[in-house]
């Protein structure tokens, strides 16, 4: 599953770890993205979206229906 969240659009980050000596070895910040199933009353069914945590938060303030609409007019394949 891709790092990218569907509702917020949020991408790995990159950067580095840095040990005590100050050696920087490539890492990368995912986003906590996580698969969650919704039911949507107004398409009359379940839609499976992969969301971060703060994808989630969004979906709780604004409503499952306001985001789906919006993903749709976006074009998003649900």
């Amino acid at each position: 599953m891709a790092a990218v969240c569907q509702v917020t659009g949020a991408v790995p980050g990159f950067g580095h770890n840095v040990s005590h000596s100050q050696r920087k070895t490539k890492r990368r910040f995912d986003p906590n993205v996580q698969k969650k199933t919704y039911f949507v009353p107004s398409l009359g069914r379940k839609v499976t979206l992969n969301v971060s945590a703060k994808g989630i938060k969004v979906i709780d303030v604004r409503g499952i229906d306001s985001v789906v609409k919006d993903l749709i007019a976006k074009g998003v394949k649900l």
